[in-house]
Parts: structure tokens; C-alpha cells; sequence
């Protein structure tokens, strides 16, 4: 799956003008009347959208897969990074102007055959065992300049197990790869 530069401003654009629209309690903008969005209403992929004031995150939701079209899964994890993560408290319209926003559109998670094989800045993990599930998006080991254990360690400690748990015969570790973009970006220059 490859995105343009233009498709990607576009969803950016997507993503903070829906924020705005519902924390202005209007209508959300259709992203079928957008010519560059219109085509990735065929890619059903999962995405997260991150949120960063001065670099220190906001908020960051999203899924792993979706059958629902790509700008809509934008739209929903862009309202939900700003309203639903229980670690913060839902973003103000005040704040909106300090936001910078990041969406990673990820490829489908595959179990990882062998744990070596995982290469910092290229893949994101899932580590499941039980109900205990955590996630961390490529970029992140790559901002903490982790390397493969710490990241697995980081990963497990997010789905609230030991940091050893990924050599568990009871975890599965899956990884997945993301295109990553943000308004940080020269993509996300104006027109």
C-alpha cells in the first residue's frame, strides 16, 4: 500500500478538521467529496492518529485492522486520540491550535516467526497472551532509541505482563509495519 503526499495532507486535513467539527458539536466533514480521499475509500486498513503538544503526546487511539474505509477510520480514531483516551483529559478547542497530529496507517498484523527477525523503525508489535493484549507503534522504539529486547520488554509491559513474557509459550507476538506522516512533516504543507 503506498499513499501520495497529497493523500496524505488530505487525511491530515481530514483528521483535524473532524476534531474541530465535534468538539465544535458540528457536522463531521465527508470525506467522499474530497477527490484525493475518494480513492482510499477501497483501502480497508487499520490506523492510529496521534496527538502531541510541544512533543509530549495528547492522546493516541487506534486499531489494528478495520473493514471500514480508510478516511473513516481516520475520522473515528481522530475524535477518539482526542476524547477517548483514558490517560488524559479530553482535548479543549483551545488546544487544538498547539496539536500536532500524526496518523500511522498500518499493514496487517502477522505473527512474528522468530523474534530475532524484528527490526527497530520497520516494525510495531502486538503482544497477546490471555486477555492481556499491548501495542506500540514502530515509531515509538525508534523515539526511545530502544533495541529489539527493550522494545519487546516495553511492548509486554504495555499489555500489563512481565517484560520477559514474549518468549512465553503462552504469548503470541505479532508485528506489523505503518506509512507514517504528521503535520511535523513538509507533507503537511498547506497547498
Amino acid at each position: 500500500m503506498n499513499l501520495s503526499d497529497i493523500q496524505k495532507r488530505a487525511l491530515l486535513k481530514l483528521a483535524r478538521e473532524t476534531i474541530h467539527a465535534h468538539l465544535s458539536h458540528q457536522n463531521l466533514p465527508s470525506w467522499i467529496l474530497v477527490k484525493e480521499l475518494k480513492t482510499l475509500g477501497e483501502i480497508q486498513s487499520g490506523a492510529f492518529v496521534t496527538l502531541t503538544i510541544q512533543d509530549d503526546l495528547r492522546g493516541c487511539i487506534g486499531l489494528t485492522e478495520s473493514r471500514k474505509p480508510l478516511p473513516e477510520v481516520i475520522q473515528e480514531m481522530a475524535i477518539a486520540a482526542a476524547t477517548q483516551d483514558p490517560r488524559f483529559p479530553r482535548v479543549g478547542l483551545s488546544e487544538l491550535p498547539l496539536i500536532k497530529i500524526e496518523i500511522s496507517v498500518l499493514t496487517p498484523p502477522e505473527i512474528v516467526p522468530d523474534l530475532e527477525l524484528i527490526e527497530i523503525g520497520r516494525h510495531g508489535l502486538v503482544v497477546e497472551q490471555g486477555w492481556n493484549r499491548g501495542l506500540l507503534l514502530p515509531q515509538v522504539a525508534t523515539e526511545w532509541d530502544w533495541d529489539r529486547e527493550e522494545f519487546l520488554a516495553h511492548t509486554c509491559e504495555k499489555a500489563g505482563l512481565r517484560h520477559s513474557a514474549a518468549r512465553d509459550s503462552r504469548t503470541t507476538v505479532y508485528w506489523f509495519e505503518a506509512i507514517i506522516f504528521s503535520e511535523a512533516e513538509s507533507v503537511a504543507s498547506p497547498d
